[in-house]
């Protein structure tokens, strides 16, 4: 039996030890077990460990107490708790504290197993290999890379992605629209013990309020009109990997009821079946929106946002990263050329200055779209100042209008004539709406008119797509 191969379990409940030394000893692990703080204190500075479990309550103090002892002089060692049946207070305390995960009595075997198997992993920093070469697919570094900037407020985000990547524990990822929560939260599941396994996204706005349980839980053939076959919900689509919630507080109160339950108990009820069906899943979610207003409204469960926001991740407006707008520039655009098979132009100093000034109301994603309009809209190999049509963008950005201009993967943008000298006499809004239907007609176009891609090519909503389509009487 090897030194990483030792676990610690600490319980005054002589049956409850016995059950854990047979199952874990059962898995092939060299087990020690205490019964009380003192003696689990002195395990851990006689040997080391590789995973600690240990109960709430102790003759001579509180779990909560070892796990400030490990957080404090073990910080690689993952602890989970046992916690009383109900008491969610308690696990939700272990984790800001920074322990790994919890259980709750009865113990659930399979489900300990689960964590424990993951637990390991993260000690031992396994990471996936290529099956055909057996090199890493993925390092820190590499997958880091992939946030673009090197602003204080950025390197400030990556110290938090690497520390809550060796967490269960589940994560508010906050932040305005088009800062990269998305991206946040597939590197806090990549860098972790679950990369092996889903990471599942689900946008809660976007999921129609008669249909979110059954995407969420599933459901049984027959259930209901409709289910004419047995479906599997995201939770467990997402077993054994990471559920990420986008939009969480578009969820309606009585969807939230429903989710808090799942997470508390760690299991979901299909529609139509009876017996519940154990989930193995890592919760991140993530809003633009301020959650605790909300829940002083009364429009969201404050028993559900003490859930979720365990640990918030706060991920900085583009105002806020000083310095990474040039880089981020280069970067998306030598992406958006290549995605259109066209040569990338230069960013002129005065276009990039004018970038600099932008304040930027929706941040990397407006970059984005930026960019991809001064692709279009350039004509040499230099895009200049007049080409990002800033003024404009402003405009379409601020929501009030409903002139955004979407940028995006339109095919090589060198067919499209954004207009000439002789339409002079032709209003500002009129040329604009001009460029806008052009657009929305390509990407419907390469989408081959499914409107779900063209909305993700234009960078906007589904619902703003439907808005615009209606406008100008594009069918």
């Amino acid at each position: 039996m090897t030194e990483s191969q030792r676990v610690l379990i600490v319980d005054d409940e002589p049956d409850i030890r016995e059950l854990l030394i047979l199952t874990l000893s059962r898995m092939g692990l060299d087990v020690t077990a205490a019964e009380d703080l003192g003696r689990a204190r002195r395990a851990l500075a006689a040997q080391n460990f590789s995973f600690c479990l240990t109960d709430m309550r102790l003759p001579d103090g509180n779990g909560l107490d070892l796990v400030q002892d490990i957080a404090d002089q073990h910080p690689d060692l993952p602890v989970a708790v046992i916690t009383a049946h109900g008491r969610v207070e308690d696990a939700v305390h272990a984790l800001k504290m920074g322990a790994f995960d919890f259980v709750s009595k009865p113990v659930d075997l399979d489900m300990l197993r689960k964590l424990v198997n993951t637990a390991l992993k993260l000690r031992a920093g396994e990471v996936p290999e290529d099956d055909e070469t057996g090199e890493i697919e993925i390092g820190e570094t590499a997958a880091l890379g992939r946030m673009i900037g090197t602003s204080p407020a950025m390197e400030r985000v990556r110290g938090m992605i690497r520390k809550l990547a060796r967490s269960q524990a589940p994560v508010l990822i906050s932040g305005p629209s088009g800062s990269g929560k998305e991206l946040a939260a597939k590197l806090i599941h990549e860098l972790g013990p679950r990369t092996d396994k889903p990471f599942v996204p689900v946008n809660c706005g976007a999921i129609p309020t008669e249909l979110m349980e059954s995407e969420f839980f599933g459901h049984r053939k027959g259930s209901f009109t409709g289910a004419d076959a047995n479906k599997e919900g995201l939770f467990q689509a997402a077993d054994g990997g990471t559920l990420m919630l986008d939009e969480v507080a578009d969820l309606p109160l009585h969807m939230q009821v429903k989710l808090l339950r799942a997470i508390q108990e760690k299991a979901v009820r299909p529609i139509g079946a009876r017996e519940e069906v154990p989930v193995d899943v890592r919760i991140l979610s993530a809003t633009h929106q301020a959650l605790k207003p909300l829940v002083e409204e009364g429009k969201f469960r404050s028993d559900l946002y003490f859930r979720l926001n365990v640990i918030e991740l706060a991920m900085p407006s583009l105002g806020e990263r000083g310095g990474d707008i040039p880089r981020l520039a280069g970067h998306f655009l030598a992406e958006i050329t290549e995605q259109w098979d066209t040569p990338a132009p230069k960013i002129s100093k005065e276009a990039m200055a004018a970038l600099e000034a932008h304040p930027f109301t929706g941040n990397v994603r407006e970059l984005i779209n930026i960019l991809q309009r001064a692709v279009t809209m350039a004509e040499g190999e230099v895009i200049g100042p007049e080409d990002l049509m800033l003024e404009q963008g402003a405009v379409a950005g601020g929501g009030g209008s409903g002139r955004r201009i979407g940028g995006g993967g339109m095919g090589a943008p060198g067919g499209f004539n954004g207009g000439s000298e002789e339409d002079g006499d032709q209003s500002l809004d009129t040329y604009m709406e001009d460029i806008e239907r052009k657009m929305l007609e390509d990407a419907l176009e390469k989408a081959r008119w499914n409107k779900t891609r063209a909305a993700e090519l234009l960078g906007i909503s589904f619902r703003s797509l439907r808005y615009k389509l209606k406008k100008y009487e594009i069918d």
